[in-house]
């Protein structure tokens, strides 16, 4: 039963506003429902600007065809990069304490495993496999019959559990495994008592924010960004930054901060996140991003350290901010808001497959990069959402969808 959303008071630097928001036991929040869905759109348009403009790591890329191009896929892919995965994982973590208390250790650990575990496999070696033939053969000129690929070939080299998106979905079934792990040997199986606070004071995040900076650059000391530990599929080099912000969505959850966020600290985080956006570019070019990438990517340079930082300040002030807005501005849901709400988890399930085929049929259309971009998003993304809806209305796939 989800009950009516209260209104709680805010103290606010200036004095006190009065904001329509959900405390954590109060059923769904619908602000986070659609920070998911804003993330999952972001995703799928950060997969097509990796084909049309090169920068990333896709198994289909156009490639960039002028220096704009380039340019503007770098800006995008790089900002998003630094922070949206970091704040699905926070808004994941945030609900994880209450359903472990809800359901108990066994139920709940039975429910992530569908959720996530089915799902996890279902793509990694049934949807996948068929995708990366097409492209073989499409793109590649592959001369192989798929009954002699499937068991031989994709098996070699490709069958990657948590291949493609589904990393995210791998990461958060290992990280709320290890939750459970430690609620069980901490003594703490039952519910837990939750304790209130203030939300931090900004000289605390911005130290959050630097120590997250630092361990990022020290781990990429030992493995530059790009690497992957293939096995699993999982870009270590990040996980700084994932591990930090699934621990703090837990604490946010028992300590309340979502409703005690500040509007004077949302405004001053979005701030600086936007500021963290714009001084992408003055870092690219004191750096030499253009001919000499390597030097951000990791090791002893001080373009590794300034970015390592950059994205650790980006990555707070997006997640603070975006936290904000949304509970400020975004706090209800109309039917077309429901529709996409209850349809963004299929939609990034699936929309690798679609998206990748989607360019595949249009790779011949002689169009700039960018328009081809936005003119595929256009289509990809309502499709993926109405694909979703459709797949979900099959029997028992809405227990796992």
């Amino acid at each position: 039963m989800t009950i009516h959303n209260p209104t709680i008071e805010v103290e606010a630097a200036t004095g006190k506003t009065t904001i329509a928001v959900q405390p954590k036991a109060a059923g769904r929040l619908f602000f986070i429902d659609n920070i998911r869905v804003l993330l999952t759109i972001q995703v799928l348009l950060f997969h097509l600007m990796i084909i049309y403009a090169g920068t990333g790591s896709w198994f289909y890329e156009e490639g960039r065809e002028d220096f704009i191009t380039g340019a503007l896929g770098a800006w995008f892919v790089t900002v998003s990069q630094a922070f949206f995965m970091g704040l699905f994982l926070l808004v994941s973590a945030y609900f994880v304490p209450g359903a472990y208390d809800r359901k108990g250790p066994r139920r709940f650990l039975k429910d992530r495993l569908i959720r996530l575990g089915i799902p996890l496999a279902v793509y990694s070696w049934i949807l996948r496999p068929p995708l990366v033939y097409l492209y073989l053969r499409s793109v590649q000129g592959l001369q192989l019959s798929w009954w002699r690929y499937f068991p031989g070939e994709y098996f070699k080299s490709n069958a990657v559990l948590g291949a493609g998106p589904l990393w995210f979905v791998e990461t958060l079934l290992i990280f709320t495994v290890l939750y459970v792990v430690w609620r069980l040997l901490s003594g703490r199986a039952t519910a837990m008592p939750c304790a209130e606070t203030r939300f931090p004071s900004n000289i605390s995040i911005a130290l959050f924010a630097l120590l997250l900076g630092l361990a990022g650059f020290l781990v990429r000391l030992w493995r530059p960004i790009e690497w992957s530990f293939e096995p699993l599929n999982l870009q270590l080099p990040f996980f700084a930054q994932y591990i930090a912000l699934f621990i703090l969505g837990l604490v946010a959850y028992r300590r309340n901060w979502l409703a005690s966020l500040s509007e004077a600290a949302g405004r001053l985080w979005l701030g600086i996140g936007i500021f963290m956006i714009l001084l992408f570019w003055p870092l690219a070019l004191a750096g030499d991003m253009a001919t000499s990438l390597e030097s951000f990517l990791g090791g002893w340079h001080w373009q590794a350290l300034a970015y390592a930082l950059w994205e650790s300040f980006l990555c707070l002030g997006m997640c603070i901010g975006l936290i904000y807005a949304f509970r400020r501005y975004w706090h209800g849901q109309g039917s077309l808001a429901r529709f996409f709400s209850h349809n963004a988890y299929a939609a990034y399930l699936i929309h690798g497959p679609v998206i990748t085929i989607m360019a595949l049929a249009a790779r011949d259309v002689m169009l700039h990069p960018l328009v081809k971009f936005g003119l595929v998003s256009l289509v990809a993304v309502p499709l993926c959402f109405g694909l979703s809806s459709l797949i979900r209305r099959l029997p028992y796939v809405n227990r796992v969808l």
